[in-house]
């Protein structure tokens, strides 16, 4: 991971400062086209000025990262609480934008390595602890986390940017080694649909996907007043700690069988199974995989009996996706695996 100097920074931010526009703008979470309603995107907390260390740095916003301020030092208190730190942890830090929560992060961890892909928050944070006594314990990496290969921690807190958040959860969740949690802020609806139950309304694929790797529990809910600019959706923090060992399972054999039977969730899993594109395509990785495990195919094969056959000898055919728990699909990937039916 590329490292970067406060030398370095200055002259990053002076180039990006030309180009910037002087005027403050609203700013616009680039994962809504209309730009009528704006997201909180995560990579801001604070900066220098004001009693806690926050004011309004308009022209420093970058709209594609959809930046807002958390400007709550109690929240910040708290989201650095329920990481339950030790002063021996490393902590990764996604999105430190100006330090609010950085601070905080550093007066109990050993060791902080902030993320942050603008050059110019990231030489706000540089200015922010130079010459204090964190400067030592503080490592920044300019650049997208998600192009990233993460270095050793053992806790990660994030005020994530929206943009990215189903795929730095997975990112994190298949970090190795296997930290020991995560405390992440996220779009509250995001947040219900890692921590949703079966028979929750948003019970659904990235549920069962994060939940069989992880435990993962809600918080606290952040209220979008809390931020500055206020976005227009609330707020929730959600802790995530990894199963370890985590579970032997091939996450794109498991992950293409959860899809199907997700397609439509209130839908039975064999009126999902035996849709005619779901029936060609495991009858082709049948076939492939008796090809290449020297395996005879045999004169009266019926793909669609063999699936169907699975879930009845579960006594799942009339079950629903959103009803099974991680433990029912893990069931039912096992016997699909017996009959020789693979996903991928």
């Amino acid at each position: 991971m590329p490292k970067i100097t406060s030398q370095q920074l200055r002259k990053r931010t002076q180039e990006s400062a030309a180009n910037a526009s002087i005027k403050p703008k609203t700013i616009v979470s680039p994962y809504d086209k209309s730009s009528k309603k704006t997201g909180k995107g995560g990579a801001s907390n604070g900066a220098n000025g004001g009693s806690d260390g926050s004011r309004h740095f308009g022209p420093m916003f970058n709209k594609d990262l959809g930046q807002h301020i958390l400007i709550n030092p109690l929240v910040s208190q708290g989201i650095v609480d329920k990481a339950n730190l030790k002063q021996t942890d490393v902590v990764l830090e996604v999105g430190p934008g100006t330090g609010n929560l950085t601070v905080k992060i550093l007066e109990q961890a050993k060791r902080v390595i902030a993320c942050e892909a603008d050059a110019r928050l990231a030489a706000e944070l540089t200015k922010r602890v130079q010459g204090g006594p964190f400067q030592h314990k503080l490592e920044i990496i300019h650049g997208d986390v998600m192009k990233q290969t993460l270095p050793y921690f053992d806790v990660c807190i994030s005020n994530t940017p929206y943009q990215i958040s189903s795929p730095l959860t997975f990112k994190l969740i298949f970090h190795r080694p296997i930290f020991r949690c995560a405390v992440l802020m996220f779009q509250r609806e995001f947040a219900l649909r890692l921590v949703a139950r079966p028979g929750d309304s948003l019970y659904g694929r990235l549920s069962v996907n994060c939940q069989l790797y992880s435990k993962v529990t809600h918080v606290m809910s952040v209220g979008k007043n809390n931020f500055k600019p206020p976005p227009n959706v609330e707020s929730s923090v959600v802790r995530i700690e990894p199963l370890d060992p985590p579970p032997p399972v091939d996450f794109e054999e498991w992950d293409g069988m959860v899809r199907i039977a997700f397609s439509r969730k209130n839908k039975t899993l064999a009126a999902n199974f035996k849709s005619t594109a779901t029936m060609q395509m495991l009858e082709n990785n049948y076939k492939t995989y008796c090809a290449a495990n020297e395996l005879m195919v045999e004169s009266d094969f019926d793909i669609k009996k063999k699936v169907l056959g699975v879930l009845e000898d579960l006594s799942l055919s009339e079950t629903r996706a959103s009803k099974m728990d991680v433990v029912d699909f893990l069931k039912l990937l096992s016997a699909f695996h017996d009959a020789d039916i693979h996903f991928c």
